[in-house]
């Protein structure tokens, strides 16, 4: 049976669109047990976050270490991301409003400025 229900990981990726999701191969981060080495998971489950949009030191978003770490880097280099521009919108306008532009435009993630 597939999974309908959207699915917005911590970091602010839209798995529902992302192919190893779909593809079966990722279950996304909230239900991966495997992921207990990701540290903006673990804080987002200690400090009971949906999301890093919910950070109650939000404003450092930019600055924080669990979600600017090197592998993150890596990902939004390689797949030209914005999790941190994906995170401002959930803020400002909600994960419903997140969920529906990013099923609008076939994405999981806001692209990177260049």
């Amino acid at each position: 049976m597939e999974n309908t229900t959207p699915i917005v990981s911590y970091c602010g990726l839209y798995c529902t669109n992302c192919p190893k999701f779909v593809k079966g191969n990722c279950p996304g981060c909230h239900q991966n047990n495997k992921a207990t080495w990701c540290k903006v998971r673990t804080c987002c489950m200690e400090h009971n976050r949906a999301t890093c949009a919910d950070c109650t030191d939000f404003d450092n978003l930019k600055e924080c270490k669990k979600l600017n770490n090197f592998v993150a880097k890596m990902f939004g280099l390689v797949f030209n991301s914005d999790r941190v521009a994906s995170l401002t919108f959930i803020k400002a306008q909600g994960t419903d409003a997140f969920i529906s532009k990013m099923e609008s435009e076939k994405a999981m993630t806001f692209k990177r400025k260049r």
